[in-house]
């Protein structure tokens, strides 16, 4: 390895705020890690660096222009839309990304918000504690109808490693499991099916969102998308933000015209104080947290790690940029 290599890290705190080690990519060089980095910091602090790694922070063509010796990109996560991929080529830098580190850390967070939804465990938790149930002239209380997953059907857009995830645990609970992606599988799993994304939409109790955000796609789930929907079904995203239409989602949930709503991502994050879906009754907002747990965040610092010894023998991996 060359000891005169620069790597540095620009926001970092995210993937390790300090249960995890960044010493695995002390042998390629110099190693400078920042928690975060703001915009107008980013060319100070890369200056020198043959290798940066990002999650949030942008690399665009005017400031990869004004890092001269800028070699290689990795992307702390597994989309990259924060890198202008056209000009890394045009510059000779590498751009890597982090693929398939936490199906199992999402998929279980699926369920976490969809179990939440039907069986608001929280709300009769809180209940508990302010006196009710001791109040209560009856064994039990409960103020919501509750639905059994069993036999119900869950509806999954994109099945790549997280959506085949969702399958195989939604089958465990016994649920129908519908999927629409933009390549059919030539072969699925007992109990999954591949429809068309509007027999998806009227057919499914649950639809959980596992698609990559394209142009195409963007504002995906819409008013027309929501109309189409069971009005006891569910929507759950703990993919991208930018895949739902906020305000036409939050405008379906006060019609009643879906049951509720479950969203790991929004369109803008950190949101505004203001933001349109945050209090709505039947919607749960959690802060982008399903791929955190321990063990995928270990995951991921693993594959940095071996994409940076990758880069550095010359068999770059996990390359979005070729």
């Amino acid at each position: 390895m060359n000891a005169l290599q620069k790597l540095v890290v620009t926001d970092g705190y995210t993937l390790n705020p300090g249960d995890l080690s960044w010493s695995g990519f002390e042998p390629f060089g110099d190693l400078v890690v920042y928690d975060r980095t703001e915009p107008e910091q980013v060319v100070e602090r890369c200056l020198g660096a043959t290798m940066v790694l990002t999650n949030k922070v942008i690399l665009d063509r005017q400031l990869m222009m004004q890092l001269p010796e800028l070699r290689y990109i990795g992307v702390l996560a597994t989309g990259y839309n924060v890198v202008d991929l056209e000009a890394a080529r045009e510059l000779g830098v590498v751009v890597t990304n982090i693929p398939a580190y936490g199906p199992e850390s999402v998929a279980q967070f699926v369920f976490a918000l969809l179990l939440n939804q039907v069986q608001p465990i929280h709300y009769y938790s809180n209940e508990v504690n302010n006196g009710r149930w001791s109040k209560s002239p009856d064994f039990c209380f409960y103020d919501h109808s509750m639905p059994e997953l069993a036999g119900l059907t869950m509806g999954i857009i994109g099945y790549g490693a997280i959506g085949q995830k969702v399958a195989r645990i939604a089958r465990g609970f016994d649920m129908k499991v519908l999927v629409h992606t933009r390549t059919p599988p030539e072969v699925l799993p007992e109990g999954v099916s591949s429809v068309s994304l509007s027999s998806l939409c009227q057919d499914s109790d649950v639809i959980s969102l596992h698609c990559p955000l394209t142009k195409q796609n963007q504002g995906l789930i819409d008013q027309a998308f929501l109309k189409q929907m069971k009005s006891s079904a569910y929507l759950i995203n703990t993919a991208r933000g930018p895949l739902v239409n906020e305000a036409e989602l939050a405008e379906a949930l006060q019609r009643g015209e879906i049951a509720g709503a479950a969203l790991d991502v929004l369109a803008v994050e950190p949101p505004p104080q203001q933001h349109v879906l945050i209090d709505q009754e039947k919607c749960t907002i959690t802060p982008h947290i399903a791929w955190s747990t321990l063990a995928a965040r270990g995951r991921l610092m693993n594959i940095a790690v071996a994409n940076v010894a990758a880069f550095l023998s010359g068999r770059p991996q996990h390359v979005v940029n070729a």
